[in-house]
């Protein structure tokens, strides 16, 4: 298709990363908010406790991510989250060939 544009929708709010900074001291605890966040098995949640700072949950609403937060940070480990970049108003893009 000859001089097809796709445009992208810009939101009020950018998209969120949760970002697991530290385990604490119940590791039992957080691996298990994990796999229930990311329905990662019991071993993929521990090798991605060992790799910390590490980002879980990648481009997620607000909602998304202040309540993911507050479940491991209520089992213990320290978190923040990484807003998206904003995009330009009005941006646009050229399909892929």
């Amino acid at each position: 298709m000859v001089g097809a544009q796709y445009f992208e929708l810009i939101c009020d709010e950018p998209p969120c990363s949760v970002v697991l900074t530290s385990v604490g001291a119940c590791r039992v605890e957080v691996l298990r908010v994990l796999r229930r966040l990311t329905g990662l098995s019991l071993w993929r949640s521990k090798e991605l406790t060992l790799q910390l700072p590490v980002v879980i949950l990648h481009e997620v609403a607000r909602e998304t991510a202040d309540a993911a937060v507050a479940m491991l940070r209520e089992a213990g480990a320290a978190t923040e989250i990484g807003e998206g970049t904003p995009r330009s108003f009005g941006g646009h893009r050229q399909p892929a060939d």
